[in-house]
């Protein structure tokens, strides 16, 4: 999907969560921001320079990526796996030292995650993996982070893990935060702002209360939702629900 009149900034300390159908354009966006293909016209800026004029190791100490959760071949102990992350600020073949350790031990800590830090990977629940995940990036200390749909496939309680998470490291670590989505929910739950891109094009970005409308939804997914704020201790939340109607009854 070729992507035209796409413009967004994203400062420090904010969540921005792209939503959208498959097939609109997101995966090819994530990699022309990440500087892995070149964009057709405009360009991606980090900071105050042109991606395309930095070392990819300058990249890489700027700009971090999270993507889905997977087993992975390897089944290295979650510290190893997360010091991998310092691998842009080593020398080339040189290994972790042990500030890097410290780092990597440190991240696991920011995370809750400590405990994990001798399991294999492999042996890991999709939350504790993608917290690792989460915890490679951070032991990266870029300032942003770019993470692909970092709840999927994932339950409902490692879902409010993660998104805690995604939360806390934008408000308490002041971190610029993209991550895509499949669910309002979500945006709703944990962004600054939203947007959709669909067919190519980019609606927003604007706060998800003022994006996220019925009419929209029903446009790029072509579902029919209800929208509504839900009173909570901690006050309303807006939360959205497809309408799907059935063919049958379920009573008695």
């Amino acid at each position: 999907m070729v992507a035209a009149g796409i413009g967004f900034a994203l400062p420090a300390g904010e969540v921005l969560c792209l939503l959208g159908p498959n097939g609109g354009g997101k995966t090819t966006l994530l990699r022309t921001l990440l500087g892995l293909i070149p964009p057709l016209a405009g360009r991606v800026r980090l900071g105050d320079a042109d991606i395309r004029a930095l070392p990819r190791r300058v990249v890489a100490r700027r700009l971090a990526y999270v993507p889905q959760a997977t087993p992975g071949g390897f089944a290295y102990p979650a510290r190893e796996l997360v010091a991998m992350g310092r691998a842009a600020r080593l020398p080339l073949l040189a290994a972790p030292g042990r500030q890097d350790r410290q780092v990597a031990e440190a991240a696991l800590a920011r995370l809750g995650i400590a405990h994990l830090a001798d399991r294999p990977v492999t042996e890991l629940s999709g939350g504790e993996r993608q917290l690792v995940l989460i915890a490679r990036a951070l032991a990266q200390e870029a300032a942003c982070l770019v993470l692909d749909e970092p709840t999927a496939s994932l339950d409902f309680g490692n879902q409010a893990l993660v998104l805690r998470q995604v939360r806390d490291l934008a408000a308490r670590d002041g971190l610029a935060v993209l991550m895509t989505t499949h669910h309002p929910d979500q945006a709703f739950l944990v962004g600054d702002r939203a947007a959709v891109l669909r067919d190519g094009r980019l609606e927003g970005p604007a706060p998800p209360e003022a994006l996220l409308t019925p009419d929209r939804l029903r446009s790029a997914y072509g579902v029919e939702t209800a929208i509504g704020a839900l009173a909570t201790a901690e006050g309303p939340r807006w939360v959205c629900v497809p309408l799907v109607r059935g063919t049958g009854g379920g009573g008695g």
